[in-house]
């Protein structure tokens, strides 16, 4: 951990890419791996930008369900989430995202709902993305033994 201004703590994270002419690109970031459409229209099967910002925030919330189960502590059985990116042009930005969370826990509702919101003030990427878009979501408790 680096530092940046004076009494602020600092820490970076790098990935580099390529693209070929066609625009097959490709990414790779601490471990990650992946192929995506670096084209100028869109490749059906491989994942453009915006689906890459989408799994970013998701991966975001899903690492603070981890982290906030040992903090808060909170017992689940596993969580997934969907995120919705919502697309404007000219100029082409993003708006809008929402994401569903859903859990497996029998913790209480308040429990969860506390969950949510440690969720939503601490996740870095979902900070980052709401100072450039309105996001918003919603937690779903599904009982063990009912969920994915």
């Amino acid at each position: 951990m680096g530092t940046g201004s004076p009494g602020i703590a600092t820490q970076s994270y790098e990935a580099t890419g390529s693209v070929r002419a066609g625009g097959e690109g490709h990414l790779d970031a601490h471990g990650l791996s992946t192929a995506f459409d670096g084209s100028a229209g869109r490749l059906d099967e491989l994942p453009g930008p915006a689906d890459v910002l989408c799994a970013a925030l998701s991966a975001c919330i899903l690492k603070n369900v981890e982290r906030f189960s040992h903090l808060l502590p909170f017992q689940y059985d596993s969580a997934t989430v969907r995120v919705v990116a919502e697309r404007e042009e000219p100029p082409p930005h993003i708006v809008r995202m929402r994401y569903e969370l859903e859990v497996v826990t029998d913790e209480p509702e308040g429990r969860v709902e506390l969950l949510h919101r440690n969720i939503q003030k601490f996740g870095t990427i979902t900070n980052t993305l709401r100072k450039a878009c309105d996001v918003s979501g919603t937690i779903r408790a599904v009982a063990k033994g009912t969920g994915p």
